[in-house]
């Protein structure tokens, strides 16, 4: 297997007026090319840390990352990765199509290379005969297929997504859980996706990263048996409902590990 993100002995901490906080501690993971990892854990236990220092946003302090055998930094500057945050981030003054196209302007493609670009990348989130609109005009789960599309328009084998639908309501949630695995088996990308919701980890991912509270360690990697081709009612299945137990006994297993993290 090729590895695509791997993590030793790798240690996070902020300096603060008030003291260093410990963000990360000794995380140790491997991510494998098509893997679909989900990261979950209490709030502050450094899901999105470490997703950003994948992604180069922030140092770690010790230990060693790499991101397709290169350095975080080294593998920004080849843009070997797409990042969708919480919040679509679209430009209000850009119709959608040119949401999409800004980093392929970035990246200086050619006009006719980025309507192509554009046009593959609204089809794959269904998003085909919005070009014009601006982000005023979509749903919020509209708004963040639309982000999804920017961060696949440059094509990265990489897809870093932080709790992208946790402020959309559960029925389009459900909806987007069920086109975001159609569109991993349509693109083959590797996904890190961070999420507060057991279901939804437990319906997306072919491996569960639990991590303790501050400093975020890795309590338990699940591997999932669920077959790929899941429909929203696998959640009712002995087998779905068996991994959600594991998952939430690791979340308890963690608090126990570290009581004095708040």
């Amino acid at each position: 297997m090729t590895t695509v993100v791997s993590a030793q002995n790798l240690g996070l901490t902020f300096p603060t007026g008030d003291g260093d906080i410990v963000a990360l501690s000794d995380v140790n993971l491997t991510i494998n090319k098509g893997d679909f990892v989900s990261f979950i854990g209490p709030s502050g236990c450094g899901k999105t840390t470490f997703l950003r220092a994948i992604a180069d946003l922030e140092k770690p302090t010790s230990g060693t990352l790499s991101v397709n055998g290169m350095t975080p930094e080294q593998a920004r500057q080849a843009r070997a990765y797409g990042y969708v945050f919480q919040a679509a981030a679209l430009y209000p003054w850009r119709t959608i199509e040119k949401n999409i196209a800004l980093p392929l302007e970035i990246m200086g493609h050619s006009p006719a290379e980025q309507s192509e670009r554009i046009a593959r990348t609204m089809e794959l989130v269904n998003l085909s005969g919005f070009e014009k609109k601006y982000p005023w005009q979509l749903s919020g789960g509209m708004q963040q297929r639309a982000s999804i599309a920017r961060a696949l328009a440059f094509d990265a084998d990489l897809l870093l997504m932080d709790e992208p639908f946790g402020a959309l309501d559960e029925i389009v949630r459900d909806h987007l859980n069920s086109e975001l695995l159609k569109l991993w088996e349509r693109t083959q990308k590797t996904i890190c996706f961070v999420t507060h919701s057991i279901p939804e980890a437990v319906y997306l991912s072919t491996r569960i990263v639990v991590m303790s509270p501050r400093p975020g360690r890795v309590t338990d990697i699940i591997e999932s048996t669920l077959p790929r081709d899941r429909p929203l009612d696998i959640r009712e299945t002995p087998e779905f409902l068996a991994i959600a137990a594991r998952v939430r006994e690791g979340l308890r297993a963690g608090h126990s590990y570290d009581g004095g993290a708040v």
